[in-house]
């Protein structure tokens, strides 16, 4: 079992008589990426900041390394690295000087150190221009080479590709992937944009009105929720035998769809044309983690 980097457990925050968090668990585990997804106003931010120390829990437990927050603050964060919203970073300070000057707040974080994570991502040609004149997707490069100054084994990255375009986000995703399968950090990401978090991250919790709802590998939730596209003629007999054969058949377009079964898709296949029904198409297909966050949240849209 791999090492557990973060754990979660039994997490409530309440404001005034509203209970905002109800009790959510879950746990990152040693080169993992992690998805937290969730509608507008459905606690992503508020557990965020309970994560990272800017607010604090009503109950509950979070341990960083084995570290309780609650009861050893100082040496659970020395584990932790973030970027909460966008990367606070001084404009008119070079690239380098930004992180000597963050390193001056960390014990033990040298030149040497900063060499190491300008290195890391990819900064070196560029480390010593102002960072006013940086593109957005070097200026969160920086901000995550601040993050990870003190060496953390969990990093906590909050829409870290908010406003890059296309090629940015590529990148972002590429860089994020080798954090965890090279640097073996645990990286925790909630993001909006969920193709990218279908391409990313290993392990999605999806978070609704202040409860996770999911938590499953990207890799497993989409394979359970396979799908059969059928084209035929006769539509309306097919719908009900289909139906009355896999348990749930709709009409989408001009296709019937259905779950898929790999030991029973042949049956299904055979009894169609013994009852004389023409198959002109059987497509076998996935569907999106954004079918799949609309069915599981009952049709809410992320922020």
């Amino acid at each position: 079992m791999s090492e557990t980097t973060l754990l979660v457990k039994g997490l409530k925050k309440v404001i005034g008589r509203r209970e905002i968090i109800k009790g959510i668990d879950f746990e990152l585990k040693k080169g993992e990426v992690f998805g937290f997804l969730g509608p507008n106003g459905a606690g992503k931010t508020t557990t965020i900041r309970m994560l990272v120390g800017l607010i604090q829990p009503s109950s509950g437990e979070i341990k960083i390394c084995g570290y309780d927050v609650k009861e050893n603050f100082t040496e659970a964060m020395k584990h932790l690295g973030c970027i909460v919203e966008n990367p606070e970073l001084y404009p008119f300070l070079s690239g380098w000087e930004n992180l000597l000057h963050f390193s001056r707040m960390l014990p033990k974080t040298d030149e040497k150190r900063i060499k190491e994570v300008v290195q890391l991502v990819g900064l070196q040609e560029r480390i010593h221009d102002l960072v006013k004149t940086y593109s957005l997707g070097m200026r969160q490069r920086l901000g995550i080479a601040q993050a990870l100054l003190g060496k953390p084994k969990v990093l906590i990255l909050d829409e870290p590709t908010n406003g890059l375009d296309p090629s940015g986000i590529r990148e972002m995703r590429s860089f994020i992937r080798f954090l965890a399968e090279k640097e073996g950090l645990s990286v925790f990401v909630s993001s909006h944009l969920l193709s990218e978090i279908q391409l990313l991250c290993d392990r999605v919790a999806i978070i609704s009105k202040g409860t996770i709802i999911h938590t499953e590998s990207v890799k497993s939730l989409l394979s359970r929720k396979e799908r059969v596209k059928w084209r035929v003629s006769p539509v309306e007999p097919t719908i009900q035998l289909l139906n009355d054969l896999t348990g749930n058949a709709v009409l989408e377009g001009d296709y019937i769809v259905t779950p898929y079964d790999e030991r029973l898709i042949g049956t299904w296949n055979r009894k169609l044309m013994e009852k004389g029904i023409t198959i002109f198409e059987m497509n076998r297909f996935l569907p999106t983690l954004e079918d799949l966050f609309l069915e599981l949240t009952g049709g809410e849209t992320v922020d």
